[in-house]
């Protein structure tokens, strides 16, 4: 029986285990504040601890071991803050999608709604979910930052990975909002998607982690350029597949009702690949029916056979597989060591054919 690459060196259960250290201490500060901080301490724990790939800190960790750093639970501590900025993330996308679910459960937003309008609180209740998760997110991005910097690695390194850490933050957030500015304004150009792709998913899902980890392993240029090059097409690769599933998915593999993405009018690689092959009426047909929150089952059907049947599905594929092939074409010439490189390939196949 094959071993996930997740499972190489028992990675996902020592992050887990970190995380949970992290998050019991956290707990308890917060409940030294005030009791009624119980549910905002669950809320998280739970979020971050009730699923997730853990895939950005597999990346960061197999880039700073391909870069000859020494296994230590520190290290492990150290990548996995790299799930609080992803906690973060998503916390926000969600508020900012209107999403009701994430992995089957209440959104954040959703489940400080439902506890508002159960207690019988005054105000909006959609209000003080809003509220709630806003902060929820922003203390998760604070957390990270404490769990990287009191993972108990040399100052030394942690200075060195500072600027990717921070780098890595503020793309992911100017990415965020390029999405969000991109549905607003109803560009459907193959760039505008590119570059969403880029800065909200790619970096800070592949690239930045490996870089974080060369980084802390202290390695030389030639591995970061190498890591760049292997990892940015693999983010894209791995976005596109996100944004195929976003469409085409099955509902019990990505947590969320089937179409959503089309329902929040995201303008995707894929979207956009089908607006520049269909005609006018196509273009009507699917420009009018995106970001249409009541669009019910039989509609979502009908934009997924538009836009199989314009060739942009089939596109999207073809570009996942080409750049699939300029990433491990990369990783291949890569000076790293070899265990690394091996985990990672095993990592980049299973991230963009999500059998992780």
């Amino acid at each position: 029986m094959t071993t996930s690459p997740l499972e190489s060196a028992g990675l996902r259960p020592r992050v887990d285990k970190a995380l949970t250290a992290f998050l019991a201490g956290q707990r308890d500060r917060l409940l030294s504040i005030d009791a009624a901080l119980a549910e905002v301490s669950a809320t998280v724990t739970e979020f971050v601890l009730g699923g997730g790939k853990r895939l950005r800190p597999a990346f960061a960790y197999w880039g700073f071991r391909g870069a000859g750093g020494a296994d230590s639970d520190a290290v492990v501590a150290a990548v996995a803050s790299l799930e609080l900025v992803q906690a973060s993330a998503l916390i926000h996308d969600d508020l900012m999608d209107r999403s009701d679910t994430r992995r089957g459960v209440p959104a954040v937003h959703r489940r400080f709604e439902k506890l508002h309008a159960g207690e019988g609180w005054r105000g909006s209740p959609a209000g003080f979910g809003d509220c709630a998760a806003v902060l929820l997110g922003d203390l998760a991005l604070v957390w990270s930052d404490e769990l990287l910097h009191g993972s108990g690695l040399p100052l030394a390194d942690l200075a060195r990975a500072r600027p990717v850490f921070d780098a890595m933050r503020t793309e992911v957030t100017v990415g965020q909002y390029l999405d969000v500015l991109t549905q607003a304004t109803g560009d459907t150009s193959l760039e505008r998607a590119g570059k969403v792709a880029r800065y909200k998913s790619a970096k800070y899902t592949v690239e930045r982690p490996l870089l974080l980890g060369a980084a802390l392993a202290g390695a030389g240029p030639e591995v970061h350029a190498a890591y760049s090059a292997f990892g940015l097409p693999l983010g894209e690769a791995f976005q596109l597949r996100d944004d195929v599933l976003g469409v085409f998915g099955d509902p019990a593999q990505t947590g969320k009702p089937a179409g959503d993405d089309l329902r929040e009018g995201k303008r995707t690689y894929l979207v956009a690949s089908a607006f520049g092959v269909l005609d006018a009426a196509g273009r009507a047909e699917l420009d009018a029916a995106l970001g249409d929150q009541e669009l019910d089952d039989a509609g979502v059907e009908r934009l997924r056979s538009v836009i199989r049947d314009s060739g942009a599905l089939a596109a999207t594929e073809a570009r996942i597989e080409e750049l699939m092939t300029a990433s491990l074409t990369a990783l291949a010439a890569a000076p790293i060591e070899e265990e690394g490189r091996d985990v990672l390939r095993q990592l980049a196949e299973a991230a963009t054919r999500r059998s992780v």
